[in-house]
């Protein structure tokens, strides 16, 4: 075998010295120390008296204990030495880094994380700041049913003479909502579920079914003792024509539901609902609240291959350290719906005005309202410039590793440059993927699944407008055990991004001080009326050592 000429010659020791200690030195002390002509000494073991006197001696012990001391408390010789003169001396590769055959794809530099021997890297005290998760006061899941409860869950997945059918629309995460409720309302009713049909997505034509998105066995195993879930009507009921109800209305009561529609299903034994979104009332009894938390929480966990691909993108994002996810709201639609603008250039605010004249239905916010009202009442998304700045007002190192979620925005990666100059290491799944990784979730509501997945895992997330991906993700990290999750101020700090003259520090105290308290603290769901419990588990899906036994 071949042998390296340099690693295998006459072998020599080098000694690393750090520069810190160079520049400490005069060039005429570090002449004396390197040049001074050798005398002959009688005794060659022990130094004599006349040696103690010399100033090289003192000069060279002094460089030596130094080094000696500097080694002992931690220094690292080769992180002193970025690009050894010495080919012998090689640094090993961190075989944890994984994914070796994209690192070109996403760039080398941005793998090459300094490992400190195995340890997290280091980071300033404002770095550590931006990355410190709020106080959870102690809250964990606490799903404790009531005796009546448990006793009437017994009857209801024995029954066999009423089946609810349910279908569900929209985008992905608003499906889950739907489904949320559907199991809810089937309970309430004393009812099997048949597994929810998923409507087939206008834009992207998605005719994926429940197994496709979501693990069906796990499904029906978690919720077992709440609600009979079938894949399907049985022999006895499949010709029967099931009544339909098309317009239920807003926030119903457990009440309205048993009054409305108890009877026809007794007496038909099949009953179909469509359009359940936001059907149901916010303020539940307390195990209908806990129902709600098991479903949303426990029972809808995604499929096994979207679990195993969001984990892995997960995964090549934690091994660079800690990492953010942003959930982007800029793509064309979300303009057009919100009323809003990108604020780009006149060129693509004019696609959106013509757009938005085309089709007038797909404006949902208040059309009385101009845009620049709606900005200043913070109902529009922020963009990427807004995005960037209240980042780095909150403390966001330049260095920080960012996923972002969402469509391609409006105007391609000119829309994003604001960020990707700031924060170089931005990464989204067809980043992070192999070749042919994505393929088979392509076009599919599963492929916000895989978004959902390396959201969820993040050590910060913050999404740049509302919505339901952004409620679920503040429920579910809550339910973690509250990760920190940055909720933008948008009313309160859009005033101040549109003041010129502010001091970039004044501007940036503000910012954390509009943010203290949005960070993913625990809120109570009941501090406020209408809040959702798969948004603010606490108090009936979480507790401490207070709230213990008291809900």
């Amino acid at each position: 075998m071949a042998k390296s000429k340099n690693c295998n010659a006459k072998k020599q020791s080098y000694i690393s010295v750090p520069s810190q200690i160079i520049n400490s030195i005069s060039s005429s002390s570090l002449q004396s120390l390197l040049g001074s002509p050798k005398k002959k000494n009688s005794n060659r073991f022990i130094f004599g008296y006349n040696s103690c006197r010399s100033p090289s001696v003192w000069l060279f012990a002094l460089f030596v204990f130094g080094l000696v001391g500097m080694l002992r408390l931690g220094w690292n010789v080769e992180t002193l030495i970025p690009f050894s003169p010495y080919p012998c001396l090689q640094t090993q590769s961190n075989p944890h880094l994984g994914f070796a055959s994209n690192i070109d794809k996403v760039g080398k530099k941005d793998f090459l994380i300094a490992s400190n021997n195995g340890q997290p890297p280091r980071h300033s005290h404002s770095e550590s700041e931006f990355w410190r998760q709020p106080d959870g006061m102690g809250y964990r899941p606490c799903l404790d049913f009531s005796t009546e409860y448990r006793r009437a869950g017994e009857a209801i997945v024995k029954d066999t003479s009423k089946y609810l059918l349910v279908v569900v629309s929209g985008g992905m995460n608003q499906q889950r909502n739907q489904i949320v409720d559907a199991v809810v309302t089937a309970r309430i009713l004393g009812a099997a579920l048949v597994v929810p049909i998923l409507q087939v997505n206008v834009i992207w034509g998605d005719e994926s079914e429940f197994a496709d998105i979501f693990d069906l066995a796990h499904f029906k195993r978690v919720l077992d003792d709440d609600v009979r879930i079938l894949s399907s009507l049985p022999s006895t009921h499949i010709m029967t024509r099931p009544v339909e109800e098309k317009r239920t209305p807003l926030h119903v009561s457990p009440h309205w539901i048993r009054t409305r529609y108890l009877k026809r299903i007794n007496r038909e034994g099949v009953l179909l609902l469509r359009g359940l979104d936001s059907r149901l009332s916010k303020d539940l009894p307390p195990d209908l609240q806990k129902l709600r938390c098991k479903v949303a929480f426990q029972a809808l966990r995604f499929a096994p291959p979207i679990i195993e691909l969001g984990n892995k993108l997960a995964q090549r994002m934690q091994s660079k350290g800690p990492y953010l996810a942003l959930h982007l709201r800029m793509e064309k639609d979300v303009w057009v719906r919100t009323g809003c603008l990108p604020g780009l250039n006149k060129e693509y605010d004019e696609i959106i005005h013509n757009e938005r004249r085309r089709r007038p239905e797909l404006l949902t916010a208040k059309s009385n309202m101009t845009y620049h009202e709606r900005k200043l009442a913070g109902l529009c998304p922020l963009n990427a410039f807004e995005v960037t700045r209240l980042l780095k007002a909150l403390g966001a190192p330049r260095s920080a590793k960012i996923y972002w979620a969402g469509g391609q925005p409006l105007g391609g990666k000119e829309a994003l440059s604001p960020l990707t100059r700031e924060f170089p290491h931005f990464y989204n799944k067809e980043d992070l993927a192999l070749p042919g990784e994505l393929d088979p979730f392509a076009d599919k509501a599963s492929f916000i699944a895989i978004d959902y997945i390396v959201s969820e895992k993040s050590d910060v997330f913050m999404p740049s407008h509302g919505g339901n991906m952004g409620h679920a993700l503040q429920g579910h990290r809550a339910y973690a055990g509250h990760k920190k999750y940055i909720t933008p101020n948008k009313r309160h700090m859009l005033p101040y991004f549109l003041n010129s003259s502010l001091p970039e520090a004044e501007f940036n105290r503000i910012i954390k001080e509009l943010h203290h308290e949005s960070l993913g603290q625990p809120e109570l769901r009941t501090s406020k009326v209408g809040r959702d419990v798969t948004k603010y588990p606490i108090p009936e899906c979480m507790c401490n050592n207070v709230l213990t036994h008291l809900i």
